[in-house]
């Protein structure tokens, strides 16, 4: 029973996980949702601002502090470790959820590019970025990023093995190309608004920050095997004249996509 218990309690997550990255795609690109992040000013700049801010804030927050090694040796304490990952995406959802109802529009207008042409090119753009976070997580197993293969290897009643050291596709040319998608994902879009500029802004501070302490724990798990890596490899712009010397070799992800 408990290990029916356990699968079943990732699956759900993975599920709602499921649900919440297509409503952000949607909320992003004002399609198909109730209310995206373009819809008309809603009360005082200031408001809206500090509020936004605030969510963006809660979201790095939980994504940062629960990926780093020394919270999860604590958290584990009191979340069973086949869990801890399904635990982690739950809380992910939760705090995704919690921005889109709380969000609140802003209004304004940075840029609008009219022309059909451009517009279309930016889609385009908007949805590779959405391919490639989905297919960077595939190559670097998807399935155990979001803590499905963590519950169905102890509903086997096998343990946990870690993922090797690898550098499939585009790992091969950049460092973090999940990164790489989800900061195109925010930032193409043909008519930008206020709010979705200080969403893009925001997330993309959280990226940034969020790489150094990540690195910092591969650089200690992986010692010098992802030293070098990270010496021959760009984080984020591709280098194509320049080739990966370690061929084959990445870290195993420390930290989800959103």
């Amino acid at each position: 029973m408990r290990r029916s218990l356990v699968l079943a309690y990732g699956l759900v997550n993975y599920a709602v996980f499921l649900g919440v990255f297509l409503y952000l795609a949607g909320f992003l690109g004002n399609l198909l949702v109730p209310r995206g992040i373009d819809s008309p000013a809603e009360g005082p700049l200031w408001v809206a601002v500090l509020v936004n801010t605030l969510l963006i804030a809660v979201f790095g927050l939980q994504h940062t502090v629960m990926a780093r090694p020394t919270f999860k040796q604590w958290w584990t304490r009191f979340v069973p470790e086949p869990i801890e990952r399904s635990t982690y995406v739950l809380l992910t959802n939760a705090a995704l959820i919690l921005l889109f109802w709380q969000w609140r529009p802003m209004g304004g207008v940075v840029w609008d590019v009219a022309h059909p042409a451009g517009r279309a090119a930016l889609y385009g753009l908007f949805a590779f970025g959405w391919l490639t976070v989905f297919v960077s997580t595939v190559l670097i197993n998807h399935f155990d990023l979001f803590g499905l293969r963590q519950v169905w290897l102890y509903f086997r009643g096998k343990p946990y093995t870690h993922l090797g050291f690898q550098t499939p596709g585009p790992y091969r040319y950049v460092r973090h190309p999940l990164y790489v998608g989800w900061i195109t994902a925010f930032w193409a879009t043909p008519t930008m608004t206020v709010a979705h500029l200080l969403f893009a802004a925001g997330m993309t501070a959280y990226i940034l920050i969020a790489i150094r302490f990540e690195e910092r724990n591969l650089v200690d798990y992986h010692g010098e095997a992802y030293a070098e890596y990270r010496r021959n490899v760009p984080m984020l712009i591709p280098r194509p004249s320049r080739r990966n010397p370690q061929g084959e070799r990445v870290a195993d992800p420390v930290s989800t996509a959103v």
